[in-house]
Formats: structure tokens, C-alpha cells, sequence
């Protein structure tokens, strides 16, 4: 599993100029069963995004997609962890 923390490099205007395709791009991901969450930091610095891709390397390249990306607006920190506890509901996000 991924951790990503998106921050912003640009002003928030130059942001929102890209937000309804950064939107669109982060639900064809969800449909692709790429991500499991994602939001907005507060203050609004950024955004984080769970993954449970199997490798970095594709994680990369689907990064690569992201218009934030593509526009140069965000940067990415990748953190792969394996959950090995999880609360009650989370079970499906457990190595196995």
C-alpha cells in the first residue's frame, strides 16, 4: 500500500485552474480500483491519496496522468507501508 502527499509548488489560483481535472482524473482512478482515499490537506497545502497498487513503478506512472502533475502544480512524496493492524471494517486493507 501507498501513502502520497501531494503539495502544492504554485499558488492556490494557478491550483484551481486544474481542479475539475485533477476531479475527474482521481475518479477514473477510483473506477480503476487504483486508489482507496484521497482528500485535501488543512490547511489546503496539498492532498494525500491511498493506494493499493501492487508497485511503485505503476504507481508512477499513473501519478504521471494527474493534470496537477501534468500542469506542474503539485509535487509527490511516495511512503510504502504494509498494514499490519487495522480497525474494525478495515480488514480487506491487511497484508494477508
Amino acid at each position: 500500500m501507498f501513502v502520497i502527499s501531494m503539495n502544492y509548488i504554485c499558488p492556490l489560483e494557478e491550483v484551481d485552474k486544474h481542479l475539475d481535472a485533477h476531479v475527474a482524473y482521481l475518479k477514473d482512478e477510483y473506477a480503476n480500483g487504483h486508489f482507496i482515499a484521497s482528500g485535501r490537506k488543512i490547511p489546503r497545502t496539498g492532498g494525500v491519496i491511498l493506494s493499493g497498487v501492487k508497485t511503485k513503478n505503476e504507481l508512477e506512472v499513473i501519478l504521471a496522468k494527474d493534470p496537477f502533475k501534468q500542469a506542474g502544480v503539485a509535487g509527490y512524496e511516495i511512503t510504502e507501508f504494509t498494514p499490519s493492524m487495522v480497525a474494525v471494517g478495515f480488514e480487506n486493507l491487511k497484508e494477508q
